[in-house]
């Protein structure tokens, strides 16, 4: 992907965008802007507003600046454009948050940037003048947030106002110099049934699915990073009743819930002194006060798994969550382990019982080779055998191979096993199609 590269110019010399030239004549234009403008009017007014006066006074620069090297209309556009995103914006990372096929940003420092698009990774020609440049762009974004980051704080999470999500390190943590990764979240929002028209899921997983949320069973996604984990439980959010009282609980607000009666809640990192932190676990501890029908926690990382399993347990059937592991079995180690995190001490068959009760359904979604995500797997926990949680699978993906175009080939499977929930989903006024547990759709 060339993005900066521009071509021979009308009546100009042809200018490499990521040439030292440009960056210095960039960086020269907007330092005496800096100096020229009245910073205090600036942050107060609308970049519509402002700009048709600065790039008039651009213009100006340019003319003076580029005597010795006559630039196109086409170079002088792009240069006007870099510097207001620079004045207004995240500099170079603007032309890539106005796409939205991008769901990535990956900086990884200055002279080399990477996005994802469509699941594939792919570099770009994208770059910063220097690293002083890229932290200047850091500190942008973490100040707007109250957030800082220096020596004694090398590591932040911010968020963007579009609602994409900023994680970035610095030395002496990063060693090659400033990082930042970005991901950005689809405007368009997917639907149940986009998710099957794209051979993520089959429509009975679909149906079966929405009669577990219906019902008011207790479901985690399971899934690695970059799977799909939120964009599948915003999907399955949406099957709650509109007159139900819904909490979220999340360390960055990314769910978009579509009922209107809905508290978000969202942790707070610790301020400059060290205080002040909230945790998930006091967030989830404090919903159990709201009066809620349901509780979702964006995902569980720590101890406060506990608490979310407590919840699950006294009364508040119905709460979904989601939680980074390879498998449906690994989700349940994942969350042996985090109970322990507690330090309460808790016997390990107690902890696992706990599990087997409260957790009712766990899909797991995977990123496949192609860059494609599906349901990998839908499973029910059906209680213990001695000291190991027992499980049932009820879908599966199946893969069968690699098409000559690079496309994962596979089939959704039902095993067959009829679900001990059906009882229960039965039992809510819902009816399931006895031969929606035996379908087969193959993906070529």
């Amino acid at each position: 992907m060339s993005i900066l590269t521009v071509g021979p110019g009308s009546g100009g010399a042809s200018m490499d965008m990521r040439s030292p030239y440009y960056q210095d004549l960039k960086s020269r234009i907007h330092q005496d802007l800096l100096n020229r403008l009245d910073l205090e009017r600036l942050t107060r007014m609308r970049r519509e507003d402002a700009e048709p006066e600065i790039r008039n006074l651009i213009l100006g620069m340019i003319e003076r600046e580029s005597a010795s090297t006559p630039l196109s209309l086409f170079e002088r556009e792009a240069l006007i454009s870099d510097v207001l995103n620079e004045l207004f914006g995240l500099g170079p990372l603007e032309i890539l948050l106005r796409d939205p096929a991008v769901s990535d940003i990956l900086v990884n420092r200055h002279n080399q940037v990477y996005i994802e698009r469509e699941g594939k990774l792919e570099e770009t020609d994208i770059l910063f003048k220097d690293d002083a440049h890229l932290m200047q762009i850091i500190e942008r974004i973490v100040s707007s947030v109250g957030r800082r980051i220096d020596e004694s704080s090398p590591m932040v999470d911010a968020r963007l106002a579009d609602g994409s999500r900023v994680n970035a390190i610095i030395p002496p943590l990063a060693l090659d110099g400033p990082a930042m990764s970005i991901r950005r979240f689809r405007t368009d929002r997917l639907g149940a049934q986009d998710l099957v028209e794209r051979e993520s899921w089959t429509q009975p997983m679909l149906d079966f699915l929405r009669a577990v949320i219906a019902c008011r069973l207790n479901l985690i996604v399971s899934g690695g990073t970059g799977s799909g984990k939120t964009t599948l439980l915003n999907i399955l959010s949406g099957f709650i009743g509109g007159t139900e009282r819904v909490v979220t609980i999340e360390d960055a607000a990314e769910l978009k819930l579509r009922q209107r009666h809905v508290v978000r809640l969202e942790t707070r990192p610790a301020n400059i002194e060290g205080k002040g932190a909230v945790r998930a676990r006091e967030l989830v501890v404090n919903a159990l006060r709201m009066r809620p029908d349901r509780i979702i926690v964006g995902e569980v990382r720590s101890e406060e798994a506990l608490d979310m399993l407590q919840a699950m347990n006294t009364g508040h059937d119905g709460s979904l969550t989601t939680v980074h592991a390879n498998s449906q079995r690994d989700a349940l180690y994942r969350l042996d382990t985090m109970v322990a995190m507690a330090n309460l001490n808790i016997p390990e068959r107690a902890v696992r019982q706990q599990i087997a009760s409260a957790v009712n359904i766990i899909v797991q979604v995977s990123r496949m080779s192609d860059g494609s995500r599906r349901v990998t797997g839908v499973s029910e926990i059906t209680g213990m055998e001695g000291e190991v949680i027992t499980m049932q699978d009820i879908f599966v993906f199946e893969r069968t191979g690699i098409s000559p175009q690079g496309k994962v080939m596979g089939r959704f499977r039902a095993t067959g096993i009829r679900p001990k929930c059906t009882d229960r989903i039965a039992a809510s006024g819902i009816t399931l199609p006895i031969d929606m547990f035996e379908h087969v759709k193959a993906v070529a």
